[in-house]
């Protein structure tokens, strides 16, 4: 197992518990030499206190959520585990219900082998746990200039002056289980009773499920355009009629019988955990717009799409 050590009290607390318990747990620590000596000293002690590797990937220029890919990019083949904490859970939940209007969060285990082993464990434990077993660790300095660092300096402890329990209770908003109503368990019976051929069925709330053969998922339905739409990171303004946003489904080319989808990602380097999320324009049957990456000829200008970059998810 890799562990991404950038030296603050979470990852040095994630390496030091993960090598007690046993794990065989080297260290990579990314240099993005955006903070000049300050970052050097950083490399420096993941060095001297976890023996690790650094890899200079030069930051300048690039949002939170580019940096962030471009770490979980490295070492791949095998299990890269990061000290995300509950206290980074709860800054991401508030962030993407104030830019999305989806109350979300980042999950214990991506698709490409990210882990997080520490996401029901707050910061100040980490801090206290560094304290307790006398471990150094270093502070980020630029932390308070980021949208993390806003939410965590201003906006949650203005919210704990509101209620006390405002950190457990906006985590509480991941675990609420709601019962499903009786029309929608009867159609979600109905697509599981047979594995033959594909099928959707609406379950209401902007919500699809869909069946493909032995696989069943849950995608967000498609919106028409006839006003701005919010997908995500996306807000998607639309200057003509017609149009549709939906998500990527296999085998979808764009406009005419053009390149695939999939390939399009594959060029543009889209990281394969965010292409099931990227909002594709159709008319009807036909893709004519995958936001940020390519337009079909005689549709360049028929919405207007605007990309929030500096997504402070996790």
């Amino acid at each position: 197992m890799t562990c991404l050590v950038s030296g603050g009290a979470d990852s040095t607390c994630l390496f030091h518990v993960l090598t007690n318990l046993g794990y065989r747990v080297s260290a990579l620590h990314v240099a993005h030499g955006l903070r000049g000596d300050e970052s050097a000293e950083d490399a420096r002690f993941c060095v001297e206190q976890f023996g690790a590797t650094v890899i200079e990937a030069p930051g300048a220029g690039r949002s939170e959520a580019e940096l962030r890919e471009l770490r979980y990019s490295l070492s791949t083949g095998r299990l890269r585990a990061t000290g995300h904490t509950c206290s980074d859970q709860v800054e991401t939940i508030l962030f993407r219900l104030v830019s999305s209007g989806t109350a979300t969060g980042i999950r214990v285990r991506r698709d490409d082998g990210i882990v997080r082993p520490l996401l029901t464990v707050w910061r100040d434990e980490t801090e206290a746990y560094c304290g307790l077993e006398g471990l150094l660790f270093r502070v980020d300095s630029s932390n308070r200039e980021t949208k993390r660092g806003l939410i965590r300096e201003e906006i949650l402890p203005l919210l704990r002056r509101l209620h006390p329990a405002a950190d457990p209770n906006l985590l509480a908003a991941l675990e609420e289980h709601r019962e499903l109503p009786k029309p929608v368990e009867r159609a979600l019976a109905d697509l599981l009773a047979s594995s033959n051929g594909s099928r959707r069925i609406d379950l209401g709330g902007g919500r699809t499920a869909v069946r493909e053969y032995r696989n069943v998922w849950v995608e967000r339905s498609p919106a028409r355009l006839t006003r701005p739409v919010r997908w995500g990171r996306w807000l998607i303004e639309p200057r003509v009629s017609g149009l549709v946003v939906r998500g990527w489904r296999a085998g979808d080319r764009l406009g005419a019988g053009g390149m695939k989808v999939q390939d399009l990602f594959v060029r543009a380097k889209i990281p394969r955990s965010e292409r099931d999320s990227w909002p594709l324009v159709v008319k009807g049957n036909r893709v004519v717009l995958v936001p940020g990456v390519a337009s079909a000829p005689g549709y360049e200008g028929t919405v207007v799409v605007t990309e929030d970059a500096d997504d402070a998810s996790g």
